[in-house]
């Protein structure tokens, strides 16, 4: 029986939940998800309009319990970044057996990285491109390349594959009565759950690996897939691009498999930042 750790269930997260917790091997799931259900949301997620106005995280367990009543939910409706939880967060990750991650801004991710990595455990994540033209799947196995070495291979503009992924303003959820931006996605729903599908059949054949995590090759490290035709970016629609990632030496976050990994958590955000910095000049 396996524990899943998930962050985000909003569009495109909430569907790949769906489609992993109907595998009767997961048992166990925890969820981080801050946000509300909105009513922009209901055009691309699987939540009805009268459930606007309510916890995404409650929507999600009510959810989930409805078609599998065994399976045993934790809720952590807080922001994967929020400093007063991390302890809850870091207990729920050294519980699961697998992380997922679909949380929508760059320091989440370079996060959930971290946590992952410290807690040695394989994870799964899912980008959907601007527009829904395409949408990248990645996975990541204790002592492979980590989710800075793969960003920075894939947005490195001397690449002939370099595409940029969209990266919408995140909510401000330090400021509780300030003024929350709304964060959309102009991607349809049906491609939304083209790459969530695509998302949740990796993460399922990384489960079955999950006893020896660093033997599960399936041929590339991130995955792309084309959606749509788009001059001067993809010359084709629903066409495979399979990427293979080394882990780079120069990498800010995991410094490229040296020694130095075992870094603090002030260490960790110094880098964070660095890296940020770094692509966002690139």
């Amino acid at each position: 029986m396996a524990h899943l750790f998930q962050v985000g269930v909003g569009s495109g997260g909430m569907p790949v939940l769906d489609l992993l917790c109907r595998d009767s091997r997961i048992s166990h799931v925890s969820i981080v998800e801050p946000d509300v259900y909105k009513e922009h949301n209901v055009e691309r997620h699987l939540f009805p309009l009268s459930a606007v106005g309510k916890s995404k995280a409650v929507l999600a367990e009510q959810w989930l319990r409805e078609r599998r009543p065994d399976l045993h939910v934790r809720l952590l409706p807080c922001d994967l970044l929020d400093r007063e939880r991390q302890a809850e967060i870091e207990e729920a990750v050294r519980a699961c057996d697998l992380g997922i991650c679909a949380a929508d801004n760059e320091p989440a991710k370079f996060h959930f990285d971290a946590l992952m990595r410290r807690h040695g455990k394989p994870w799964t994540l899912g980008e959907v491109l601007s527009g829904g033209i395409g949408g990248f799947v990645h996975w990541f196995v204790p002592g492979g390349p980590c989710y800075g070495c793969v960003a920075g291979h894939l947005q490195r503009p001397t690449s002939a594959d370099y595409v940029a992924v969209e990266k919408p303003q995140s909510p401000d959820y330090s400021q509780p009565g300030g003024v929350v931006h709304e964060v959309r996605l102009p991607a349809s729903k049906a491609a939304i759950q083209a790459i969530a599908s695509l998302h949740a059949l990796v993460t399922l054949d990384l489960l079955t690996a999950r006893e020896k995590p660093q033997s599960y090759d399936p041929g590339f490290t991130t995955l792309l897939l084309t959606l749509q035709r788009v001059p001067d970016v993809f010359e084709e629609a629903f066409r495979p691009y399979r990427f293979r990632v080394a882990r780079s030496p120069q990498c800010l976050i995991c410094q490229g498999g040296r020694p130095s990994t075992a870094q603090t958590a002030e260490e960790l955000d110094v880098a964070l930042d660095q890296a940020l910095a770094r692509l966002g000049n690139e």
